[in-house]
């Protein structure tokens, strides 16, 4: 049998309006994405399965031939052009909505779609989500998303799911509204099931810039434009289960489901080759518990140093549960460390950049909780886990992480870095501590108010000194501190005022105390630790490494949506799909660090073109917004 014929064995017959795949296409291997997910199987209770129709319209926006290539959709020689046959492939695969509770009542409307169905239905599942009155999960969970299925690729299982395809009953809207609601309407929050253009748009920009520079994520494949400023966008990932996802029964006190959803996370996770032991092992659930314990700490260690705000939380919602981000809704990374900024949901703050470690603790605990149930079969009390192995686990392994990765960020190797956490640790926690003295420092003039918050904004820009700093001591030829002033010129961001920069004695102290620390640890790590005999020589390489993780013009939240909105600009003025395509590639390239970037093209054929001319005001704005939230 061939490939392409094994690849379609078993297929159920096609209905009317089901085109014949395509063999001898090389987007052939779309047509297994259609609906079909093991999860239905494995947890029959944890998803709503809805009839799902074609819509005869949408334009793509934005495909992600990177992620395309590495799923194995399309052949890997396969250039980053949309021809003709791919955008129709693309559209009769994710130009979809849900039959929903309304439509399915309106027997009329339903009638008339009947002829463009899908074979299979698709389904949107349970979850546990904090915007719903009920905290047990009965009644939340994917409230204007379907998942489209899985597609397997050289040993990987992805599963792919998209949003604004149609409001579902687990939406708060039609929580709210006790009622069955039309896709579209807006009359109840978080009711209306549709997905803004430009918020997807962003999350594509985002979630790949943040994949390059080693942040888990899910990825965004593609976006369908359906005009009025609506569209559908379709992320993947090899694992899109949230904590939530299991948590929920474990609020039920349901210990059945809780097993088969637990057992199919492990057996994903194992087969995917994320986790090395058996699926089947016995002790299989506190293996588990290890891996999460050590992943929630390091994926929450990362999210700090890059001052990447998530709005992580006790219902396992805002999360990936093999610890990664997912919902650009709430997503920021902010240019200094603005860790008092708390986002403004309606009716409730946000957690801020400090709490996260906490609530990935929490979430962490409430693993634990979890395990003990499943291994005896009773529910204790969530408030008896605070001092579980696992959570001490997670202190250690948090603290160990925060250290490497601002490590990295001053440009040590990973050598020097493992040098200096097993042998020069004491060395380290008085540098950091002396970092986080100047990095944590707020403005005089108090918190103020945000179109979609609060916050207190910080007012010295600590990534430039560790990208400029040595540059500037090789520019002064010197291995000796620069002069304070010259310092806090260095550092100082557009968010301080002048009562901020007044050199009291205090100020003074923490500026010397941190130069002498980090010369300290160079000259520590250049002596002893495989630095070069030359310390300007040292200083050089130190600089390109730092210059990587702390790059100038890096993309903010704020930074993000004027990006966004100066895409959307080009297209009305009539730029093709390919020139926004390539300009948008060229600047995520242009966010992510050299050893991420493979053979990617970083910069374009020319500035005067219409590509490059985007791509250099998408770069202007990112400069602009580089110190906000």
């Amino acid at each position: 049998m061939s490939k392409r014929n094994a690849a379609l064995k078993g297929k159920a017959k096609l209905k009317v309006g089901q085109d014949v795949p395509k063999l001898d296409s090389p987007y052939y291997s779309f047509d297994s994405i259609d609906g079909r997910h093991p999860w239905q199987a494995a947890v029959p209770e944890g998803f709503v399965g809805y009839p799902v129709r074609r819509l005869n319209h949408g334009k793509v926006m934005y495909f992600n031939f990177a992620l395309a290539r590495e799923m194995g959709l399309i052949p890997a020689h396969h250039d980053d052009v949309m021809t003709p046959e791919l955008t129709e492939q693309l559209l009769k695969t994710f130009s979809i909505q849900i039959l929903n509770e309304y439509d399915q009542m309106n027997s009329t409307q339903a009638r008339k779609r009947q002829d463009s169905l899908k074979p299979h239905p698709y389904m949107a599942t349970r979850y546990l989500q904090l915007q719903h009155a009920n905290k047990r999960g009965t009644t939340s969970g994917d409230g204007r998303s379907i998942w489209n299925g899985t597609y397997a690729h050289k040993g990987f299982t992805w599963d792919l799911s998209s949003r604004g395809t149609g409001v579902t009953c687990l939406a708060p809207g039609a929580v709210e509204a006790q009622r069955p609601l039309k896709t579209g309407a807006a009359e109840f929050g978080y009711g209306c099931g549709l997905a803004d253009v430009s918020e997807l748009l962003g999350s594509a920009v985002l979630s790949e810039i943040f994949h390059l520079n080693g942040i888990a994520t899910e990825r965004v494949l593609l976006v369908i434009d359906h005009g009025k400023g609506c569209g559908i966008g379709v992320r993947a990932s090899r694992n899109l289960l949230r904590p939530a996802h299991m948590f929920l029964y474990l609020k039920q006190g349901r210990i059945e489901p809780l097993k088969r959803a637990t057992d199919f996370f492990i057996r994903r996770q194992v087969e995917n080759g994320r986790w090395k032991f058996s699926y089947g092992s016995p002790d299989r659930y506190r293996k588990m518990l290890n891996e999460l314990s050590r992943g929630f700490a390091r994926f929450a260690a990362l999210l700090e140093r890059n001052y990447v705000f998530a709005w992580i939380d006790w219902d396992g919602d805002n999360i990936l549960a093999d610890p990664g981000i997912i919902d650009y809704g709430s997503i920021r990374q902010f240019g200094l460390r603005h860790d008092q900024y708390r986002y403004d949901d309606v009716d409730r703050f946000s957690t801020n950049l400090n709490e996260q470690r906490g609530k990935a603790r929490l979430t962490v605990q409430v693993f634990a909780q979890l395990v003990d149930y499943l291994e005896t079969g009773k529910r204790k009390p969530v408030e008896s886990f605070e001092r579980h192995s696992a959570v001490r686990d997670f202190d250690r392994e948090f603290d160990h992480s925060l250290r490497e990765a601002f490590l990295a960020q001053c440009g040590f190797d990973e050598n020097q870095i493992s040098a200096l956490m097993n042998q020069q640790r004491s060395l380290v926690e008085n540098l950091y501590g002396a970092f986080l003295m100047l990095e944590k420092a707020k403005t005089k003039a108090g918190e103020k108010r945000l179109p979609d918050g609060v916050n207190r904004p910080a007012i010295f820009n600590m990534r430039t000194a560790l990208r400029e700093y040595p540059l500037v001591l090789i520019r002064e030829k010197t291995e000796r501190p620069i002069a304070n002033q010259d310092f806090l010129d260095l550092i100082t961001s557009s968010h301080a005022k002048r009562a901020d920069l007044r050199m009291r004695e205090g100020l003074r102290q923490r500026l010397q105390n941190f130069q002498r620390l980090y010369l300290q640890t160079a000259k520590t790590v250049q002596t002893s630790y495989g630095g070069s005999s030359n310390w300007f020589t040292f200083l050089k390489g130190l600089a390109t490494r730092a210059e990587d993780f702390n790059r100038a013009g890096r993309i903010t939240g704020n930074g993000a949506e004027f990006v966004i909105d100066e895409i959307l600009k080009a297209r009305r003025r009539g730029l093709s799909l390919r020139e926004i395509q390539s300009a948008i590639d060229l600047f995520i390239s242009s966010q992510a660090p050299k050893s991420a970037l493979g053979g990617r093209r970083t910069r374009p054929e020319s500035l005067q073109s219409n590509a490059g001319r985007l791509f250099q005001e998408l770069v202007n704005i990112a400069t602009e917004f580089q110190e906000d939230i």
